[in-house]
């Protein structure tokens, strides 16, 4: 059979393109040819996380969105872009729906695979005859939780572990997937987890949609060792003693409030464990690092701890023997990274499928979550406790285990799992061939 041609369309999200860009290297790897789609910022940053051994199979495919006044091209991308401007990104997006077309015109590709975000691709594809099928970047517990929330509001999930405050419920957004969760013509839904993970909520997805719900494996990014950028830090790293380490942070997008940041600091200072915290501020907030930190934080602690106020090697981090504990938001991408490179998570939630991952991974056996007080706030002296535990204690001592365990069991499915995914799609696009 020739070789077959996938357009990949993530939300123009980083935590969107990275599990994109993951299943679309497995499927290189499979022989398919693949066309990456999105805007020349988001690409500009992706090149970068594409291995030499991808030159000729994954492609860089611009789209341009229409140009309008309060959204330059700098914000075609939701990394620094203020939450207000949100809204007119999705509008920008789908207004570019004839350069998309005329992409898929181009291309001829067999098959799009889209984001549930942009669920208006699948029907730009349709009207070229070109099978569309949607990946889901986040796991199958948070789509069973979102589908209760929209389509039985009235009905209790049937999973109390990974349950949630009213609070947590409200700050899901779940009316934002209010049409996107079911719509589709090819009822095949690819999704970035694992049977080993979660494979009873996979099969409650199943259920509750009543399509073929396919893992294509969690998204886990190479940890890549060149950037001279990283040296000092992962020398300093490499100056630790195995497991004492722990790494802070939370995520691209999420920034943590003064108050929270002055907890996080103090916990970290109590608890006598090395760090690494990526302490970072929304764009085009001239944050001055010392200024944001309790007074004389950076002298205290000294060479116990590395604050950084720009984007850090997460995955080598990870990856580190020295590396002990990862407080982490629980965004999916984080969790998953975490869970494959064996290291326990401190889980300290903010918002959206986050409080889910969070109640998942504890379940799971490899996490612990510090626990907001009714006022949402988080204590300086759990955060210290907690820590102590997991880089010193007994709770430690489990959670890696445990961890060990699941990773190990994750590595040894993951080709399999990837395998049937592409199978699923040769046979889409046999079928969709054959249809013409």
């Amino acid at each position: 059979m020739a070789t077959l041609k996938v357009l990949m369309f993530p939300w123009l999200a980083y935590g969107h393109i990275s599990p994109f860009l993951n299943v679309a290297k497995k499927l290189a790897d499979r022989g398919f040819l693949i066309y990456l789609c999105s805007t020349p910022i988001n690409l500009k940053s992706t090149i970068n996380k594409i291995p030499e051994k991808y030159a000729d199979s994954i492609q860089l495919i611009e789209l341009h969105l229409p140009e309008l006044p309060e959204l330059p091209p700098h914000y075609h991308t939701t990394n620094g872009l203020p939450p207000l401007l949100n809204n007119t990104l999705h509008k920008a997006l789908e207004m570019s729906k004839p350069n998309f077309s005329k992409i898929l015109q181009n291309l001829k590709p067999d098959l799009v695979i889209y984001d549930m975000l942009q669920q208006w691709a699948e029907h730009v594809a349709n009207e070229q005859n070109i099978p569309a099928v949607k990946l889901i970047t986040f796991g199958a517990a948070v789509f069973s939780y979102l589908f209760y929330l929209v389509k039985k509001p009235e009905a209790v999930i049937p999973f109390p572990a990974i349950n949630l405050s009213t609070i947590e419920q409200e700050k899901m957004y779940a009316k934002d997937f209010e049409d996107r969760l079911v719509d589709g013509n090819i009822q095949i839904m690819l999704i970035s987890t694992s049977r080993t993970i979660e494979a009873k909520y996979i099969d409650h997805c199943t259920e509750l949609i009543n399509w073929k719900v396919v893992p294509v494996g969690p998204p886990v990014q190479d940890p890549i060792t060149n950037n001279a950028d990283d040296k000092e830090l992962m020398e300093w790293l490499g100056t630790k003693d195995e497991n004492s380490t722990v790494f802070v942070s939370f995520g691209s997008e999420y920034f943590l409030s003064k108050e929270d940041m002055e907890e996080v600091a103090f916990g970290l200072e109590l608890s006598n464990a090395n760090f690494i915290w990526v302490a970072r501020f929304p764009k085009g907030e001239d944050q001055n690092l010392e200024d944001a930190l309790p007074q004389g934080f950076l002298e205290r602690i000294g060479e116990r701890g590395r604050v950084l106020d720009k984007f850090a090697p997460q995955p080598r981090i990870l990856n580190h023997p020295s590396t002990g504990g990862f407080i982490s938001h629980c965004g999916w991408n984080s969790v998953m990274e975490s869970v494959a490179f064996r290291v326990p998570i401190i889980a300290m939630p903010i918002q959206y499928d986050q409080p889910s991952n969070a109640r998942l991974i504890v379940e799971l056996g490899v996490a612990v979550e510090i626990v907001r007080d009714d006022d949402g706030k988080i204590h300086r002296g759990e955060i210290a406790e907690t820590l102590k535990d997991v880089i010193t204690g007994k709770t430690g001592e489990i959670l890696r285990g445990k961890v060990r365990d699941i990773s190990k069991n994750l590595k040894s499915i993951r080709g399999e799992e990837m395998d049937t995914a592409a199978e699923v799609l040769i046979q889409l696009c046999k079928n969709s061939n054959e249809c013409k």
